[in-house]
């Protein structure tokens, strides 16, 4: 028997998936703290989504349909592996959960910033804090988040489930914690938003559909944290840093799909929209007297945006921006890009000189930006053999084609 089309279905299934998976995980786990059943549960009422709408069609409300369905799934689960008196307490939870839910006609409220201040509880051990929160609120698998954060997946896959047992366990409450309590929390939730819109980003032409949406994901997240701790600097300074650098998405590409550089981008093309939305924020922030990161990080940003109105980017104010930066963080990369910002302002050969004060960082031994700004500075500077072989080792660790090429053609000016 023909089996219906099921493209329109697991369409719609992918686009809650995408829109909201982070939003049912937090709502299913916010009474019970049990967020590995409710991603289990949801992932079985997907399952079931895709067996059933090709036949019966898609619902009206496919985000409440999944709800509804993973809700008993939730229930079936608890019965299964408890004992009916260890099964009692979860149970009367999720059935007050399911009368509250019947008896309201408003939309689901939206738990997942109380979710991820869960996953950056001090209890959470801090380095798993951020992937946790990559996982459940944006349903990423091990083994991207272990590719991101460096670390084998099944380590990763461990940690990320001791640490959902540990919410479970220890009744972690999913709410925005008081002021003194939300320093180092919200330093967690800022890093794993920024690592959702770098994911994204780092697919500069926006062909891939899913990480496009990352990087939307990311905006939208900052903006979600931005709007409900408004005096919160680095949560303003964060947001100013991800519309800095989604304004020049389009003009990171020519017609044909090649590579541009930041400094040889068309000014017109950056989006001014962003760009103004970006400085207000970045204003707001430096009028709450608390400089970190990422506001250093967006600053950086709009001295390259001065290029619009004067032809040239303000080289003296990012060479001491990310002065200040290095200071704060200790970053190699940080160090790379201080000393690519000297050369313009003093010359290749100040620059090469900042470069060689990180060259024994074997952290830069396998990194592609590194050996590419060395190329650059050394041809520059006129030693061509050094830099051909710099230009080499970039070429060879560099993954985009795009910018291979951009390498290659370098490599080949540089010996024509």
């Amino acid at each position: 028997m023909a089996r219906p089309d099921d493209g329109p279905a697991r369409a719609t299934a992918e686009a809650v998936a995408r829109q909201s998976y982070g939003k049912l995980v937090a709502f299913l786990a916010a009474r019970t703290r049990d967020v590995a059943g409710a991603e289990d549960a949801l992932s079985e009422a997907f399952a079931a989504a895709l067996a059933t709408w090709p036949a019966d069609g898609i619902p009206r409300s496919p985000e409440a349909w999944l709800l509804a369905v993973a809700r008993r799934k939730s229930i079936d689960a608890a019965r299964r592996r408890r004992s009916r008196s260890d099964a009692a307490g979860h149970l009367r939870l999720m059935a007050e959960e399911i009368d509250a839910a019947a008896a309201r006609e408003a939309p689901m409220p939206d738990a997942r910033l109380g979710l991820m201040f869960a996953c950056a509880h001090p209890a959470i051990e801090r380095g798993i804090r951020a992937p946790l929160i990559l996982q459940t609120v944006l349903g990423f698998d091990a083994a991207t988040i272990a590719s991101a954060f460096l670390v084998a997946p099944a380590t990763m896959g461990q940690r990320l489930v001791r640490a959902k047992q540990k919410i479970a366990q220890a009744g972690i409450p999913f709410h925005v914690p008081e002021p003194a309590q939300l320093g180092e929390r919200l330093d967690a939730v800022l890093e794993a938003i920024y690592a959702t819109f770098a994911e994204g980003w780092s697919d500069p032409a926006g062909t891939q559909a899913r990480r496009r949406n990352l990087a939307d994901e990311g905006i939208w997240l900052g903006r979600l944290v931005a709007s409900l701790l408004p005096g919160e600097p680095e949560a303003l300074g964060l947001l100013a840093l991800m519309l800095h650098a989604e304004a020049r998405r389009d003009a990171r590409r020519d017609a044909q799909g090649d590579y541009i550089p930041l400094a040889e981008q068309d000014p017109a093309r950056w989006n001014a929209a962003q760009i103004a939305e970006a400085e207000g924020l970045l204003f707001r922030a430096s009028k709450l007297g608390a400089i970190g990161r990422y506001q250093l990080e967006a600053a950086v940003q709009s001295a390259h945006v001065v290029r619009r109105h004067t032809g040239r980017a303000d080289w003296a104010a990012i060479v001491r921006l990310y002065g200040a930066l290095l200071a704060l963080t200790e970053s190699p990369v940080v160090a790379i890009n201080q000393a690519i910002a000297i050369a313009e302002l003093d010359g290749p050969r100040a620059g090469l000189a900042a470069l060689d004060a990180v060259t024994g960082d074997v952290r830069l031994a396998q990194y592609q930006p590194y050996w590419a700004a060395r190329a650059e500075l050394l041809a520059r500077s006129g030693a061509t053999a050094a830099a051909d072989d710099a230009y080499g080792r970039a070429i060879g660790l560099e993954a985009d084609p795009a910018v291979r090429r951009f390498l290659q053609h370098r490599r080949d000016q540089l010996n024509a």
